[in-house]
């Protein structure tokens, strides 16, 4: 299993949510929603960089000559697996906790 982070998670969850309409600001605002957490642009772009390099995402850009500076993100195969990896270890985890064990 390749190390993927909550917020790598988080990030991957929100492209694939997002479709084809997966780029910057609307995934920014998709992980605010999926977390409850706020987040600048820069990080927004460091964690896109950083699955980028991992080849969990690969990025297009927009063929809209007027929109032009607008890149799309969509997961690969090894991100989808990578995700689906660490489904399967959090459903794992869960399972073997006593339901009352939290409250």
């Amino acid at each position: 299993m390749k190390n993927l982070s909550v917020t790598e998670q988080a990030y991957l969850i929100a492209i694939l949510s997002l479709g084809e309409d997966a780029y910057g600001v609307k995934i920014r605002e998709k992980v605010i929603e999926l977390t409850g957490r706020t987040m600048v642009f820069g990080t927004l772009y460091n964690n896109l960089d950083q699955l980028v390099r991992k080849k969990y995402v690969l990025t297009k850009r927009n063929i809209d000559p007027a929109d032009s500076k607008k890149v799309f993100y969509c997961v690969t195969d090894a991100g989808k697996k990578a995700l689906e990896e660490y489904r399967i270890l959090h459903e794992s985890l869960w399972a073997a906790l006593p339901n009352k064990s939290l409250i």
